[in-house]
């Protein structure tokens, strides 16, 4: 098992800015706003030579446990329950303040392995500030600047001290899938069943995309409350569904860009938005009780551009009156607004009671194999053929557009590459209709194709006066 540390304190005293140097990214949101962190968030660690995962946690604030102060506390406690050691962390230009005091009698309570880190101890007042912090008595701070890397050799000395010796860096598994080698009449994939399947969840704010992982977890993994807009931070989440593991990656609700005002929910979307483009599926999930607002098209839409596959997921399934005819409705409005990705799976689902999830899993395995799926040459020529006798293009300036042939070179998401003469003006409606026959024939649901042309150079061209 990996060494787990869990960052604590109360709030804006620097524990996201050291997790991001820790594990050596800008993962968790940094703002001078007190509070930016509210779910926990874990990431492996590197200092020096020594490997761990380390967990960012809410600041600790008193407030009602039904609250979402309350809530963020207890999410903080989940992850003292669940790390091996506690980095018990204070402002040291500050000092120590009374909620310092009051939460270093919580994490003592705890009765696990302890550092105390003075950050931003840089100059005469942080110098002050750490020689109060003797006085919480939870043993010799460790001063250090979170923001600007010093006190990083102090931390490991302290660390050394806690970690045991099962964490050096471990030796990368070789993976031994035979490659498999494809030739021209053999259909073939780029799945790699090996590695977590990773899957963004996205939609508008409130549509309950952090309970509907909780639900799937099992556990009250993800902070949720009425309130819309509680999740920032895009948080992934690693769990196994079977044989298969995957990576859960809950985000901050989308709104319209004009909408967005604040800085701290620009810095939410803009991970929400880098979440989708690391995905590989994007699970879009729509309010049943207002699906497919302009924002939730918009969506969809860049799911489309960044060439992700698509698992449309209607969430409060429980509110509707009509199921049946409601989502023969809804699928025949996914595929008349989202011409681009025909065939996008639509799952009805209840985040709250866990209906439906074993069937969104399904569809989320369906569209990825889609994704990773190559069709051999000849299937796709074979095809191509019959297309080209049935409705060949039309003739341009009183040329007929010869296609000679079709290949795919690569999947993720699945490319066409178009051969022959004049194909620079071949029409777009035209294009489209190639790209809906590969998606029908070929079983492309939710997938986004690509399609382009190399159209042979006109000898004749050069020598025109």
């Amino acid at each position: 098992m990996t060494f787990r540390l869990a960052i604590v304190g109360r709030p804006n005293v620097g524990k996201s800015t050291l997790f991001n140097r820790l594990v050596g990214k800008k993962l968790a949101l940094v703002d001078d706003q007190p509070g930016v962190t509210r779910d926990r968030r874990e990431g492996e660690a590197h200092l020096a030579d020594l490997v761990f995962t380390v967990i960012d946690t809410a600041g600790l604030e008193a407030g009602d446990p039904a609250s979402l102060s309350g809530r963020m506390r207890a999410q903080t406690a989940a992850a003292i329950a669940g790390a091996d050691a506690i980095a018990f962390m204070i402002d040291a230009r500050t000092g120590v303040t009374a909620d310092d005091k009051h939460f270093a009698a919580l994490v003592r309570r705890a009765d696990k392995p302890l550092i105390l880190l003075a950050n931003k101890a840089e100059g005469r007042a942080g110098a002050t500030g750490t020689i109060e912090a003797y006085d919480l008595g939870l043993g010799d701070p460790v001063p250090v600047s979170a923001e600007h890397g010093d006190g990083m050799g102090d931390l490991f000395e302290a660390l050394l001290e806690l970690l045991p010796k099962a964490t050096a860096p471990a030796v990368a598994v070789q993976d031994v899938r035979a490659a498999l080698e494809l030739d021209d009449e053999q259909d073939g994939s780029e799945l790699d069943i090996t590695k977590p399947l990773r899957i963004a969840v996205v939609g508008r704010p409130n549509a309950g995309k952090s309970t509907l992982i909780n639900k799937i977890l099992g556990e009250d993994r993800l902070l949720v409350g009425p309130e819309a807009g509680v999740t920032r931070d895009s948080i992934g989440v690693e769990f196994m569904w079977g044989t298969r593991q995957l990576k859960l990656f809950d985000t901050a609700g989308l709104r319209k860009k004009a909408q967005i005002t604040e800085k701290l929910e620009k810095l939410a979307a803009s991970d929400a938005l880098r979440a989708v483009k690391f995905a590989e599926v994007v699970v879009l999930l729509l309010d049943a009780t207002i699906p497919f607002e302009k924002q939730d098209l918009t969506i969809a839409d860049l799911c489309q551009r960044e060439g992700r596959a698509l698992v449309i997921g209607v969430n409060k399934w429980d509110l509707v009156t009509d199921p049946g005819t409601r989502l023969a409705r809804l699928r025949e409005d996914a595929d008349r607004l989202l011409p681009q990705l025909r065939g996008t799976p639509v799952v009805p689902v209840c985040g709250l009671n866990g209906v439906g999830l074993p069937k969104l899993l399904d569809a989320i395995f369906k569209v990825e194999a889609a994704w990773n799926k190559r069709i051999s040459t000849g299937r796709v020529n074979r095809w191509l053929a019959g297309i080209l006798e049935q409705t060949p293009p039309p003739a341009v300036s009183g040329r007929r557009i010869k296609i000679r042939y079709m290949t795919q070179p690569k999947a993720r998401p699945p490319q066409f590459v178009l051969f022959g003469n004049q194909l620079d003006a071949l029409p777009t409606s035209y294009e489209r209709y190639l790209i809906n026959g590969l998606r029908a024939t070929f079983d492309f649901p939710g997938v986004p194709l690509r399609l382009s042309w190399r159209t042979s150079a006109n000898p004749y061209k050069a020598k025109r006066s």
